[in-house]
């Protein structure tokens, strides 16, 4: 092949791929309802995705999902861009009839109270359970006081998971609240290994790290599944050899992630 057809391939290709994805995120964010949460002068944007024939008269499970760092904004859509088609495959929408709910975090807020030291590799982080929430992560359990009041609500089924950030969100919210959650799947994140006594014993985990991250230490997985042990409970961990801070790709693609989620109830 010559070398301006093969340019010219290539740039077909990409041109169809950006399309594509466009494509699918103008799909999510249809499917994806469009919410904001406002709590006297502050604004949470958040999406929802209802079941398929969502019914008041019905009652479904919750499930929340904390981002990245990299999606925090104002747009109302970046949040989507991971574990939003994990919810919309078919198949999930069959099985785990759900309302699934993606909060965007502001730019300059954070899920989990701490202070960062970027300067280090992996990030060195001080996680302060003990002040007050930030303003996102105050904002996310206002709203699901609010969701779990809803009579279509089962409120023995809410769940929370999240990646990176989001991680360490899903650690904190859960030791906030462990009384609302039946179970939490935190993605590449990490937590304050001397809380974990609020929720060893009651809320099951499935924890995600990859041993080769170089953002967010898999030590700080490994402490936090270790003081749960430690603390009675036994969550279940699973370490991928193979991957860096991405682990969330292998994570979300495990074939038991939703039936082990959805089988948990308080």
């Amino acid at each position: 092949m010559k070398l301006k057809t093969l340019i010219t391939t290539l740039f077909l290709v990409f041109v169809m791929s950006f399309l594509m994805s466009a494509q699918q995120l103008k799909k999510y964010e249809g499917l994806f309802l469009n919410k904001t949460h406002i709590v006297e002068k502050d604004t949470l944007k958040y999406r929802v995705l209802l079941p398929k024939n969502f019914s008041k008269d019905k009652t479904y499970p919750v499930v929340l999902f904390l981002h990245g760092a990299g999606e925090r904004g104002d747009d109302n859509k970046k949040q989507l861009a991971n574990g939003s088609d994990l919810f919309l495959n078919e198949t999930t929408r069959n099985s785990f009839p759900a309302i699934v709910i993606f909060p965007q975090c502001p730019e300059n807020d954070y899920w989990a109270k701490l202070k960062a030291d970027r300067s280090t590799k992996p990030i060195t982080f001080k996680y302060k359970y003990k002040k007050s929430p930030t303003k996102a992560m105050g904002l996310v359990m206002n709203l699901m006081d609010e969701m779990v009041e809803k009579p279509y609500v089962k409120t023995n089924q809410v769940y929370v998971m999240g990646l990176s950030m989001g991680g360490m969100g899903t650690f904190e919210i859960i030791y906030r609240k462990p009384e609302m959650f039946a179970a939490a799947i935190p993605i590449c994140g990490g937590g304050h290994p001397k809380t974990v006594s609020a929720y060893a014993k009651s809320i099951p985990l499935w924890v995600f790290h990859g041993a080769k991250d170089d953002v967010v230490d898999p030590n700080l997985s490994v402490n936090m599944v270790s003081a749960i042990l430690k603390n009675g409970g036994f969550p279940r961990f699973t370490l991928y050899d193979f991957a860096n801070h991405n682990s969330w790709d292998p994570a979300l693609a495990e074939p038991e992630l939703l039936t082990w989620l959805f089988s948990n109830s308080k």
